[in-house]
């Protein structure tokens, strides 16, 4: 699949008056064409557009800029505070033109290192590590999915949800066991990670162990069917107030390293436009075969691509949620692609669901979105929660 302990405060709106700073922009709602009904979302006051259709499905869209304000990784990286938490990414820090400090984005050993660092100034991660050849993800972007996630969840009750109580579901957990490292230090969930690679879960299961934070807070299944996403890993007593999955994105693993040679390719020449030398020994990674483009960062087959790509994953996710619908609070996943968004929207209200929020997050020029969708009403969540 994936190729993919405390209570944060809860977010305050922002003042519609307020300027951005140089670095974080505004958030801003985004307009959304043949969705006239306006909606205020409780968790952040923000005006959104909502859809209520002939099947009483509500379809809010809400855009965000910036990365959220619970996120620790806004502005620029403390380099100071990262090289006292992990000594060793001093080898690795150079200077860009501007003279501040920085590393080579395209060597994959100093974004291994520095994700080291970041996991250890701000999570409490002593120990932290993955083969090689697995994926090594972004962690602002990542650790931003989850904030929105929670901030999700604090949109169901008054005040704020209880997030010590929240048992999570990771679908493609990965070697990196990313996600579960973040919602479990910054807001105290109890996490389960599933994944169809064994090293996958043995190096999760390394990491959660060798962290007296992570202890019991994570639960790894090896999903034995690569033809299931929640079957098999969802059990009949199981109740989860929230999932979360980054789905492979390509369709062949032929696809998965062009991609990821154009990834590479457009880093280091971002690199030189702004001044900064790559050495050409920095940018080797591993070939998928010979001939073959290097896959950026590292990546296994089940990390990085499946068949149909992400529309047909995201599109088996959707049908295997119906049969769970009682049993999950909100269902989310990110979408890399944004022409999958509306098919998906599509097909989950032809499943019955009753409310769908799309939301998209913007960090610098990139923008990732991802869908959550239930199969409960208002009053139905409220219910479920009290149960709980």
């Amino acid at each position: 699949m994936k190729t993919n302990n405390h209570n944060a405060k809860q977010a305050q709106p922002k003042s519609a008056k307020s300027k951005p700073s140089k670095e974080i922009a505004k958030i801003k709602p985004k307009r959304v064409k043949n969705k006239p009904i306006a909606k205020a979302t409780k968790s952040t006051g923000l005006k959104t557009n909502a859809a209520n259709k002939s099947s009483d499905v509500e379809v809010i869209k809400i855009a965000k800029s910036g990365l959220h304000e619970r996120n620790a990784h806004r502005g620029r990286y403390d380099f100071k505070k990262l090289i006292t938490a992990e000594p060793q990414l001093k080898s690795f820090v150079i200077k860009n033109p501007k003279g501040e400090d920085s590393i080579n984005f395209s060597d994959p050993k100093a974004v291994k290192m520095l994700n080291k660092a970041l996991l250890a100034a701000h999570y409490d991660i002593e120990y932290w590590d993955i083969p090689d050849t697995y994926l090594c993800p972004p962690i602002p972007g990542r650790a931003d999915y989850v904030h929105r996630v929670a901030e999700l969840l604090d949109g169901e009750v008054k005040g704020k949800y209880a997030h010590h109580k929240v048992r999570a579901l990771d679908v493609g957990v990965g070697a990196n066991c990313i996600y579960p490292i973040v919602g479990v230090s910054q807001y105290g969930w109890h996490y389960t990670g599933s994944d169809v690679d064994p090293t996958s879960i043995e190096s999760a299961r390394a990491i959660t162990e060798r962290n007296a934070s992570l202890n019991g807070k994570i639960e790894l299944v090896q999903q034995t069917s690569e033809s299931n996403i929640y079957r098999g890993i969802i059990q009949p007593n199981d109740r989860y107030d929230i999932t979360t999955c980054n789905p492979p994105f390509h369709r062949s693993a032929e696809e998965a390293a062009m991609g990821s040679q154009r990834k590479l390719d457009n880093l280091k020449a971002n690199q030189r436009k702004k001044g900064v030398k790559v050495q050409a020994n920095q940018a080797k990674t591993p070939q998928v075969k010979a001939n073959k483009p290097a896959l950026n960062f590292g990546g296994q087959n089940a990390e990085l691509w499946c068949e149909g790509g992400e529309a047909a994953f995201i599109r088996k996710m959707a049908n295997e949620s119906q049969a769970f619908s009682a049993q999950v609070l909100w269902f989310t996943t990110l979408i890399s692609k944004k022409d999958n968004v509306r098919p998906m929207r599509k097909q989950l209200e032809k499943l019955g669901v009753k409310a769908i929020r799309i939301v998209e997050m913007s960090q610098g020029q990139k923008i990732s979105r991802f869908i959550a969708w239930s199969y409960m009403d208002k009053s139905q969540r409220k219910a479920w929660i009290e149960l709980k």
